[in-house]
């Protein structure tokens, strides 16, 4: 018998990586979204129901009516300046929604729950790779409120039969290999996704926030996971707990940085576009420097990522910002960068050397595509 599942923003980014994995894993799967930032054509498994999660009303029917073994939660607001800016809406959609959801778990006795949450939780760290036991001090109220989630979580579980995996992501990026799903939100913010829509002409160039952090070359550095290696890592924590085994909270991360130059660097490289850079002033809210340690999550769950690699992120967010859009997609730039996407790319020395001391090989993905 196939286990249902409900997965919360599963219309979004990581969400609809998360549900393609599942259905293709044998889940039933159930997407609860309201499509605020999702895209229904990205589920593509299970059945879409459209939903809030403050419509308490909906989500108690969407329980009633199917028998869930587990809920993976995704369904949240998630840029850290503008939660700066508005703070309120994201205590209500983060922090109020997932008590919310909390609330019907226990009614329906589903004890089992997969939580997406990030390490905006840490604020700025004194020491890097940040750990699982690092404290968490979060600097702006998006890092506030996925901490007070949490908190609702690990309070409920020792009220109740509830066991959970926390999932604390780092800096997410790339897309299906395959081409089938990727980012999809028209006002997403990710550093790979501006450099990709400025390389293939979609931007007229890419903003660099903040050039006098306490880096080596001045700009912020983070922890980038492959989409797909994160998606993983969350069907490993739902059979971790389907196995009976204890709550945890474990960092999602390969354990190196980049800073915001060396990936525009990377993108360049690779599309062959040197696209305009503007820098402006820092962004509130936002660190110097975060990286993962996933020693944990690889012991705890045996996760092996596969997509450990800057160029194979940056080859893959391309492949798909290309092919998502027929309007771009015959643009003699965007045919050029195609092709260059079926060789071997020469990247900066500095990089280069940086990725093979991590052990890297650069990798051609995409063969006869265009």
């Amino acid at each position: 018998m196939q286990k249902r599942v409900l997965v919360t923003g599963g219309a979004g980014y990581i969400g609809s990586h998360v549900v393609r994995q599942l259905g293709e894993a044998g889940y039933d799967v159930v997407v609860y979204d309201n499509c605020s930032t999702g895209n229904a054509s990205a589920v593509l498994y299970g059945e879409l129901i459209t939903g809030d999660l403050a419509d308490i009303e909906r989500l108690y029917q969407t329980f009633a009516r199917n028998k869930f073994s587990a809920v993976l939660h995704f369904a949240a607001s998630l840029i850290a300046p503008e939660s700066v800016v508005h703070p309120l809406d994201y205590y209500a959609n983060n922090t109020r929604n997932t008590l919310n959801l909390l609330r019907v778990c226990e009614t329906f006795r589903v004890n089992q729950l997969i939580f997406s949450s990030t390490a905006a939780v840490y604020g700025e760290p004194q020491q890097n790779p940040v750990t699982e036991e690092t404290p968490t001090v979060p600097i702006n109220p998006y890092g506030r409120s996925k901490l007070m989630s949490e908190w609702l979580i690990q309070d409920q579980s020792r009220a109740s039969n509830l066991r959970y995996v926390i999932l604390r992501y780092f800096n997410v990026a790339g897309a299906d290999p395959l081409g089938r799903i990727g980012q999809m939100n028209p006002n997403a913010t990710h550093l790979i996704r501006a450099a990709c829509d400025a390389a293939i002409g979609r931007k007229p160039g890419v903003r660099i926030f903040g050039t006098d952090f306490p880096t080596p070359d001045g700009t912020g550095i983070r922890d980038y996971i492959h989409v797909e290696d994160l998606a993983s890592a969350h069907i490993s924590a739902l059979r971790y707990l389907e196995a009976g085994n204890a709550s945890q909270v474990l960092n999602c991360g390969y354990g190196q940085g980049y800073s915001v130059r060396e990936v525009i660097e990377c993108v360049k490289a690779i599309s062959g576009v040197d696209f305009a850079v503007l820098e402006s002033e820092r962004r509130l809210g936002d660190p110097a420097c975060v990286t993962a340690s996933g020693k944990k999550i690889r012991e705890v769950l045996g996760w092996a990522p596969e997509y450990n690699d800057l160029d194979t992120i940056v080859r893959n967010a391309l492949f798909w910002e290309i092919q998502r859009d027929i309007n771009i997609v015959k643009h003699p730039l965007v045919s050029a960068i195609a092709r260059r996407l079926r060789q071997s790319i020469t990247l900066p020395k500095s990089l280069d050397i940086k990725l093979r001391q991590q052990g890297h090989v650069q990798r051609a993905v995409f063969h006869n595509l265009f």
